[in-house]
């Protein structure tokens, strides 16, 4: 039924939420603001760029965009080669390992920069196993919007009804459900205050939608 898999990366591949945590709340400290939880809880999903724009709009900030990002960016990539609490999201390496051997092509599409793509596909040696990456920093429009996802089918090589997204964030389920695309909600306990109602599906271990279980669920997959 299904010949490509549309992953986010955080929080469904990697654990990075911890640092982007730190990140932008050492950058918060830098401008002098205080971010609550639920507008920070809001930001999952979206682009930095598009987040530093609310930002300097919410708190009516005399500062552009860019220099929010290169601020966030500049502590993001420090606690990149300092902080060893990176880790993969467990279970995910058999999952993509999985779908590798039965033939699922599969793509990264995620809100981060393409350079922390980059740095998190490099790290973990994840490459080998992905078509393409595409990043919504480079788009117009980020999460929630579609496009990142109508995006990502193509660049899969199939039409949006052979593929299915895997998502951690309203934002991002938001989007693929505008893409017209089945979405399974990884609902993990690294994914806090996040909607899963518009999901076709909702998991919480990875052992669930391993290709025997897609199998079990829709009958077959179709191997590329």
């Amino acid at each position: 039924m299904f010949k490509a898999a549309l992953f986010d990366m955080d929080g469904v591949i990697v654990d990075s939420e911890p640092l982007h945590h730190k990140a932008y709340y050492q950058m918060f400290s830098d401008v002098n603001i205080e971010v609550s939880d639920e507008l920070y809880a809001s930001f999952t999903g979206q682009s930095t760029l598009e987040i530093c724009q609310t930002l300097i709009s919410h708190f009516d900030l005399p500062l552009g965009p860019q220099t929010l990002v290169d601020i966030k960016r500049a502590h993001f990539k420090h606690l990149f080669d300092t902080d060893d609490s990176l880790t993969l999201i467990d279970g995910v390496l058999e999952l993509i390992k999985d779908y590798y051997e039965h033939g699922i092509t599969m793509v990264v599409a995620s809100s981060a920069s393409m350079i922390n793509i980059d740095r998190i596909f490099d790290r973990f040696e994840l490459n080998q196993f992905f078509t393409a990456k595409i990043s919504g920093a480079d788009l117009k429009q980020s999460k929630p919007h579609p496009e990142i996802f109508i995006k990502a089918a193509e660049l899969a090589g199939q039409h949006a009804k052979d593929c299915f997204v895997i998502e951690d964030s309203t934002n991002g389920i938001t989007a693929a459900k505008h893409a017209d695309i089945y979405c399974v909600g990884f609902d993990s306990l690294h994914s806090e205050d996040q909607d899963y109602s518009l999901a076709d599906m909702v998991v919480s271990n990875f052992e669930d939608i391993r290709y025997e279980g897609l199998q079990k669920v829709f009958g077959s997959v179709a191997k590329v």
